[in-house]
């Protein structure tokens, strides 16, 4: 009815007017996303004005089986109906328990055989922070090594780990990619240069950076630009931290839970870290966050790391849930084979489109770059093309209004970024890469490539929430 429509609108807009006058100006996702969601189930939101939406940002890579699904809400409902205690600090119940013993059971066996757990605050980045204790207080070192490109949360010790910190306290080393490779070279030989910088920045006495505590990277740059690690220089890291006795942290807090194609990342090469640090999925849409580490790293003193909600039970069942469901019904698999034809059919759109610049990824963890379709006179010809952030926020705005949400990253935010559910149906997959396309085709027949593409803007995304 027409009333009704008027009415709907009228609430969408007046929820939206209070947020922005109530709400702190660091908000992101709603500025770029202007929705009001009431209802959703699997990809799709619905929102207050009655506009239906399919949602390729997942909550960031949370929701790996999409919104409500039944056998998540079912582990809810049960543990409420039980009357079991949903605040526990760390003690142990059976949810608990339950929740341990399927995390353990999709951990690489090597590793889970002699793996820890260590229950943290509920987000990403409390479990950076506690893995960044964690390896200091093994090591009595204090140093980190980390990448450039990097994204590991929102907190003092995870920023000073990432890509944008703007105070350097830990020794930034050059993170492979083939598109902008710190060399120029790209390809095999770029991650082999990127290596020995590496051991030569450990082993030259005169480098300036001291033996440090431990490295951390991400198997997938996520906000770094969608960037999938090499699986050869990841086993060269490995080697490297190995020999040198420097713990291996794997910040697997969007790449995991089969996101990539593999349960877990760090399957793709083979390596086993010394840490893992997990959070997003695992909690199976509610805040959860661990850290998992090899045994003998295991030197806290009683209360040495703490979180008042380490305990959260439903995030315990609904983690529970969402890790069985996965393993169960072989979602890392349908995550590569369903990514691999998104990716190939995504190029074909490059070929179509200049301004779409690169096209990468890993499993469910899909990029697009969008650059400036016409190459300034000062770029090299045989270069990358100057991003364009612009542009890529109007890819945004057009999925938006065809009924898509993606979100943004990468360098100066120039990085359309795909992250539906492991759930998503071979239908909806067209769908949404259908939508993209001609969001894409729109823009790029506006001219707004003519204009944009300056390379200057900011970067967007979060990571560890």
């Amino acid at each position: 009815m027409p009333g009704a429509s008027e009415g709907a609108r009228a609430a969408h807009e007046g929820i939206l007017r209070r947020q922005s006058a109530r709400e702190s100006a660091a908000r992101t996702y709603a500025r770029a996303l202007p929705i009001v969601p009431v209802r959703a189930r699997g990809l799709t939101i619905e929102g207050a004005d009655g506009r239906r939406y399919l949602d390729c940002l997942s909550g960031a890579g949370t929701l790996a089986l999409g919104h409500n699904h039944p056998v998540v809400l079912e582990a809810i409902r049960k543990v409420l109906d039980s009357g079991a205690p949903l605040h526990v600090l760390d003690l142990a119940t059976p949810v608990k328990d339950a929740f341990t013993t399927e995390l353990f059971r999709t951990l690489p066996p090597q590793f889970a055989a002699r793996a820890r757990v260590q229950f943290c605050g509920p987000a990403g980045t409390d479990a950076v922070e506690a893995a960044f204790k964690l390896v200091r207080a093994a090591t009595g070192r204090t140093g980190m090594l980390a990448f450039t490109g990097a994204y590991h949360g929102m907190t003092a010790g995870a920023l000073e780990a990432s890509g944008g910190a703007t105070e350097v306290r830990v020794a930034r080393l050059p993170y492979p990619q083939d598109y902008r490779c710190p060399f120029g070279i790209g390809g095999e030989r770029g991650a082999e240069l990127a290596a020995r910088w590496t051991e030569s920045l450990l082993d030259d006495t005169k480098s300036g950076v001291p033996r440090p505590a431990g490295m951390i990277l991400e198997p997938v740059q996520g906000e770094g630009g969608v960037i999938p690690a090499p699986d050869d220089w990841m086993r060269r890291m490995r080697e490297i931290t190995a020999a040198r006795s420097i713990p291996l942290i794997a910040d697997e807090v969007q790449t995991g839970v089969g996101r990539t194609g593999a349960f877990w990342a760090v399957e793709h090469s083979g390596i086993t870290p010394d840490v893992m640090v997990l959070s997003k999925a695992i909690g199976g849409s509610l805040p959860l966050a661990v850290v998992v580490y090899r045994d003998d790293l295991d030197v806290w003193q009683p209360g040495a790391h703490a979180g008042t909600f380490r305990g959260n039970q439903l995030a315990m069942a609904a983690g529970t849930a969402t890790l069985a469901y996965v393993r169960e019904n072989g979602l890392a698999e349908r995550a590569a084979t369903l990514g691999s034809r998104m990716l190939t059919q995504l190029r074909g759109l490059a070929g179509e489109f200049p301004c779409i610049g690169d096209v990468r990824g890993r499993g469910l963890m899909i990029g697009v770059e969008l650059v400036n379709p016409e190459t300034p006179s000062d770029t090299p010809t045989d270069g990358p093309r100057p991003a364009a952030p612009e542009l890529a926020a109007a890819v945004q705005r057009e999925c938006l209004r065809r009924g898509l949400i993606v979100e943004l990253g990468g360098r100066r935010a120039s990085v359309v970024r795909l992250l539906p559910p492991l759930t998503i149906s071979d239908e909806q997959a067209t769908a949404v890469l259908d939508r993209l396309a001609d969001a894409v085709g729109a823009v790029a027949r506006a001219g707004l490539g003519r204009t944009a593409g300056n390379g200057r803007g900011s970067d967007s995304g979060e990571h560890a929430g």
